[in-house]
């Protein structure tokens, strides 16, 4: 396939995701729900699946349904709807893995495939749960926090995307990542500065210099994140996560920068 025609199913692609992902969480609460948790679902079980690669055993039906419910869990104490102590029945859930290993036999390696279970809980579903705290920051739903980290996110990439084509040359960490560059970096963070100025007169939520904050942590953990799933893919040497979005690969691929911003960004609406 040709760079352009490439170019115009990547495009395509990312316009109708968009334009999902911004109707879902403007629209109303549940509607955001319901498209986080279809994305948190695929991303987990995509991770799960790299492990297959590898003939790796995590239980993925399992750690996904343990993924679903925190997420679940996390949106509805949020919303105020249940008590944060529901969020015990978690630790005996997810304890299923232990009795799962222990009467299965055909599996060589239990301690490295039940630290592999909880990664996917960790490096997936966690974040992405972390998205409900924006989503509910100020008590009721309000749809600017999340849509803004998105199209902050968005925007990185965009930039990051363009300038590397254009202008990349001088490469950022050829070891994990060799078709990134320190001028794509360059071209992604001065576009998300850009949108970072632009939501701020519209999305009052919070603050002009916590929406430049915002995106810089969005710049600087969200390169990051796809660096380490660059890493992750390149130990067993594919390409894309999945085939799900034409021209993008899989939604791991598309939100591995999502996953290592959010915690840092809870991190600073919470405490700072």
């Amino acid at each position: 396939m040709s760079k352009n025609k490439e170019l115009v199913r990547r495009l395509i692609a990312g316009i109708i995701g968009a334009f999902v992902v911004i109707f879902a969480i403007a629209y109303n609460k549940w509607s955001y729900f319901g498209v986080f948790f279809s994305i948190m679902l695929i991303t987990q079980w995509e991770f799960y699946g790299l492990l297959k690669v590898q003939s790796f055993l995590p239980i993925r039906l399992l750690g996904v349904i343990v993924g679903a419910m925190i997420f679940t869990l996390s949106f509805l104490i949020e919303n105020d709807i249940i008590s944060d102590r529901i969020y015990f029945i978690l630790f005996p859930t997810a304890s299923f893995i232990f009795f799962i290993k222990l009467y299965k036999k055909n599996d060589p390696n239990p301690f490295t495939n039940i630290a592999f279970f909880f990664l996917g809980i960790m490096y997936v579903s966690i974040p992405l749960s972390l998205l409900n705290v924006t989503a509910f920051l100020k008590g009721g739903y309000n749809y600017e926090l999340p849509l803004g980290i998105l199209l902050l996110l968005w925007a990185s990439d965009t930039g990051a995307y363009f300038a590397g084509v254009n202008f990349g040359k001088t490469k950022l960490f050829e070891r994990v990542s060799p078709k990134k560059s320190w001028e794509g970096s360059l071209g992604g963070t001065i576009l998300a500065m850009a949108m970072a100025f632009g939501i701020s007169r519209y999305f009052m939520v919070v603050d002009t210099l916590s929406w430049i904050i915002i995106a810089a942590i969005i710049i600087v953990a969200g390169t990051y994140g796809d660096l380490v799933e660059s890493m992750f893919k390149r130990s067993i040497l594919i390409k894309d996560s999945g085939t799900t979005i034409p021209g993008h690969g899989g939604f791991l691929d598309r939100f591995d920068g999502l996953l290592l911003a959010v915690p840092f960004i809870i991190v600073y609406l919470e405490l700072m």
